[in-house]
């Protein structure tokens, strides 16, 4: 067994390995850029290295550093995660010239599979049912057209070197083919270097389900069951289980020899994933789709299932060990159900249809509750205090649950879910918990097109009243004078506090007036909270109960009877000891929020988290807003970024003549693009920015002044975020 290995990668992938390696008792090395300086991988090593610069070309994406911060901490071996240079040959190769171990498949079988036409061909021919599509590589964009034709449409195209859902995309119209091609090529050459692409055959409301390998040097190859992936977006898996509610038995052993023979077929060697595209109809067809050469980002629910460390079982398997069990010996005990946890925000998208996008967001976490044990597992690569940027990948972490069977086991991942509280940055959390609920889910009828039909439905309209209500109280509780010491006050009365100096809204001889705040959450209406005590109960029976009770009015409803709870320490009104909760007497329903102070400059706020959910809550002048409006907003003539990022193309000019929907730009954040179209037929007046600049959320990329409006003038009040 190796002494020392080096994890090239980061986030929560780097902090699994390195976990294992610990319980192995091998020596860990990690790797960071100046972005990750402070990351949990780094903390968790045995010693670390830095690599490069945030961008990723010149750190994670450098074999050269790699290596040779290997051979600088005395590693034998290199294990290279997913993502980055874990399905790249050439790294492999560039690891053993320099007498490394790479932990992986040989780069022979990774270039293989890794060029999805070349592999279509290779376990096609030993006997593995494909996929119908293009066939051959290095296909120009007409003849990509041709064979989309020729296929049938709707076709998918999608990168022949790389994988994840990077860079795929759904045609269902012959108009979009030029585009669409393009675009399917900008982002393959970003995510793997090369534009190359294939197209398949598109199957409506497939399901998807791949099957887990290990392979050793000795010519044993097992397969470990399936994962059903179906639960997708963009292409790209959030939820994934084992075993499938869909195969039977003999289905599942069928493609589990598929599977296998495919492996054969290149060589293979390690732990590996095949995956198939298959119907929903019960009919028991399946086809192969590709072959992730590395490990997979939802292997855990295979750990769960079989009592299988994979990651134990690459090291042992690279260090010339054969597989000590044979295929009889692999068992399937319970289920077990992961989601992806990723920095993002779900909004809902202007346009006839509804839609859902999900856009990257970035924050510093601020508070931070992750479960584990009792059935949850959580793989993390997140700590307190860390920063989230836009640069790479925007999963932050994986939460996983076992039970006895299906039903157990959504019903542990919905709980782990609403117990896992990540202040400071927006998230999926409560979009995934919401998706775990869903009829259809809970009864298996799943496909790769649920989660986008679903996610209009998915979304809440507004926050809850509670939440407003919250951070008013608490707003309210801090403008309080503090309590004077023993013996201040007046001399006639010590400890006394004048009530004019109480924001209680006292008047003499009348009802107490309102205290107004008004709130925002972002990507809402602002909301004006009013806040008073109720009425001085000392004649009620029941009046000791009602004490310190605050009537609050969100938006013109109602008052509502509400207060702060007791940390069981402090006063009333206080958090917990360690300020990281409030609690909440909502219309008689108690409440308990994780609570954060966001201190960004400029723009403070509360950030309040429950079941999993989190709002930022600022306060809002409208005021300001109204001055700052009229001082020279845009209107619906600005085109804004949708979320922090990086321009990569510009496809107009000032005083071009545009029409409404047209593609003027496009942002790249987090691997993922988003294109910025006019929001209405006009000429473009101004442009903020060019191909390379890096924008914030909500800077003005352009504006679009509609046809027949006065030159210069807006056309519309307020502001119109862009479509992407």
């Amino acid at each position: 067994m190796f002494e020392t290995v080096l994890v090239a990668n980061r986030g929560e992938i780097a902090v699994r390995v390195i976990r294992t390696l610990r319980a192995m008792g091998v020596r860990s090395v990690a790797v960071y850029s100046d972005a990750d300086a402070d990351a949990l991988h780094v903390r968790e090593a045995d010693t670390s290295v830095r690599i490069g610069p945030a961008a990723a070309a010149e750190s994670y994406l450098d074999a050269e550093r790699l290596v040779q911060a290997a051979l600088r901490t005395g590693a034998q071996a290199v294990h290279p995660g997913y993502g980055f240079l874990a399905e790249n040959g050439g790294f492999a190769r560039r690891c053993a010239e320099a007498g490394l171990t790479f932990i992986g498949p040989p780069a022979e079988a990774i270039e293989l599979m890794g060029d999805k036409i070349h592999a279509k061909e290779t376990v096609r021919s030993a006997g593995v049912p494909v996929v119908p599509g293009s066939s051959g590589s290095g296909l120009s964009d007409e003849e990509l057209a041709d064979a989309a034709r020729e296929t049938g449409l709707p076709v998918l195209l999608k990168p022949s070197a790389g994988g994840g859902g990077k860079g795929m995309r759904l045609v269902r119209e012959e108009s979009a083919l030029a585009e669409e091609i393009a675009a399917a090529r900008r982002e393959a050459r970003g995510a793997f270097g090369d534009d190359g692409l294939l197209v398949e055959r598109w199957i409506d409301r497939p399901r998807h389900i791949e099957i887990q390998v290990l392979a050793d040097g000795h010519g044993r190859v097992l397969h470990l069951g399936e994962r059903e992936c179906s639960l997708q977006r963009r292409h790209q898996k959030i939820v994934e289980e084992a075993p499938s509610p869909l195969l039977d038995e003999a289905t599942r052993e069928a493609m589990g020899q598929a599977a296998a023979d495919a492996a054969r077929s290149c060589g293979y060697r390690g732990a590996g994933t095949v995956e198939f595209i298959v119907p929903g109809d019960g009919s028991g067809n399946y086809w192969f789709m590709e072959m992730n050469t590395r490990l997979q980002v939802e292997h855990p629910v295979t750990e769960l299932i079989t009592g299988l460390d994979l990651v134990e079982w690459q090291l042992r398997i690279a260090a010339g060990e054969p597989l000590p069990f044979a295929q009889d010996d692999i068992t399937l005990n319970g289920h077990a159900v992961e989601a992806r946890v990723c920095a993002e925000t779900a909004r809902r998208a202007p346009g006839p249809e509804p839609r859902v996008d999900f856009l990257p967001s970035a924050g510093r976490v601020l508070l931070l509750e992750e479960p584990r044990g009792a059935g949850a597992r959580t793989d993390s690569g997140l700590v307190e205090g860390v920063s989230v940027g836009t640069m790479y990948d925007p999963m932050l972490s994986k939460v996983v649950a076992w039970g006895p069977d299906r039903a157990a086991a959504l019903r542990g991942l919905r709980s782990a879910l609403a117990g896992t509280h990540i202040l400071g940055v927006d998230t999926n959390i409560a979009f995934l918990r919401e998706l775990l609920a869903r009829p259809e889910v809970v009864s298996g009828e799943l496909d790769t097109g649920l989660v986008d039909r679903a996610a209009p439905e998915l979304l809440p309209e507004t926050v809850p009243d509670e939440v407003y209500g919250a951070a008013a109280l608490v707003r309210q509780a801090a403008l309080a004078p503090a309590p004077p010491a023993p013996g201040r006050g007046t001399a006639e009365r010590p400890g006394w506090v004048s009530p004019f100096a109480v924001p209680s809204g006292w008047r003499l001889g009348g009802p107490a007036a309102w205290t107004v705040h008004h709130l925002r959450v972002p990507g809402q209406e602002p909301v004006e909270v009013r806040v008073r005590p109720c009425p001085d109960p000392s004649d009620d029976p029941g009046a000791e109960g009602r004490r310190g009770l605050m009537e609050v009015s969100v938006d013109g409803a109602p008052p509502v009877p509400a207060r702060l709870g007791s940390d069981g320490q402090g006063a009333p009104g206080a958090p917990d000891a360690d300020g990281t909760r409030v609690r909440l007497e909502w219309d008689g329903v108690g409440h308990t929020f994780r609570r954060a102070l966001s201190a960004e400059e400029g723009s403070p706020g509360i950030w309040l988290g429950r079941d999993g959910a989190a709002w930022l809550v600022r306060g809002h002048d409208p005021v300001d807003a109204a001055l700052r409006s009229a001082a020279g907003a845009h209107g619906a003539d600005a085109l804004t970024a949708p979320m922090p990022g990086t321009v990569t193309v510009v496809k107009a000019a000032v005083g071009d003549e545009v029409a409404e929907g047209q593609s003027l730009l496009v942002v790249e954040a987090m691997k993922m693009e988003h294109v910025i179209t006019a929001p209405h037929a006009g000429t473009v007046r101004e442009l903020e920015v060019t191909a390379g600049s890096t924008v914030s959320m909500d800077q003005v990329l352009a504006v679009v002044e509609p046809h027949g409006s006065p030159e210069g003038g807006p056309a519309a009040d307020g502001r119109q975020e862009a479509e992407a």
